[in-house]
């Protein structure tokens, strides 16, 4: 099971680096175009719809490496055992609170397919199609988060601890500028 969501976090992040790339194709082929008196009215909309999916399949993925913002200044001066128990609520509250959200982009997502939405710029297509990055990327951040919740009601340390310690231990403290 371990080695099953190791490879789904690293497929949902390769997944955002790809709508990164293609933004980037994007925005780049649109300029171009430009110059050439092409219209490319639509390519706006692609590319809002590929930030919002690039945002959201790359969540689980940086929350499980340590790349989500933490205020650490409280843990740092606390013991093990009451860092543990401070860690465990903390991951207790974001699994409801990410749980709440994973349910209602799906639900949006699902009533936007109910009720045959279309999106409303140049491109009409169905907008449940864009909004399925939002849904899925909700859902992938909601296991990660129940996954630390495991580790850390196990005794366990959290990835995204380990993960920073051991980019400090190799002298990489980018992450925290």
């Amino acid at each position: 099971m371990r080695r099953f969501l190791d490879w789904l976090y690293l497929a949902s992040g390769a997944v955002g680096a790809v709508f990164i790339a293609l933004i980037a194709a994007l925005m780049i082929g649109q300029s171009i175009l430009r110059e050439f008196s092409v219209r490319t009215g639509a390519v706006n909309d692609v590319v809002a719809w590929s930030c919002a999916a690039a945002s959201f399949f790359a969540m689980a993925h940086a929350f499980k490496h340590g790349d989500f913002v933490r205020v650490t200044l409280l843990l740092e001066h606390l013991g093990e055992r009451k860092r543990h128990w401070v860690e465990l609520t903390c991951l207790a509250i974001g699994a409801v609170c990410v749980a709440y959200l994973a349910f209602w982009a799906c639900k949006f997502t699902y009533d936007s397919w109910d009720f045959n939405e279309m999106a409303q710029g140049l491109l009409p297509i169905p907008i449940w199609i864009p909004q399925s990055s939002f849904a899925l990327g909700s859902l992938l951040l909601l296991v990660a988060v129940v996954d630390e919740l495991v580790i850390v009601v196990r005794g366990g340390k959290p990835t995204y601890v380990v993960a920073v310690e051991e980019r400090h231990a190799k002298g990489d403290f980018s992450s925290d500028v």
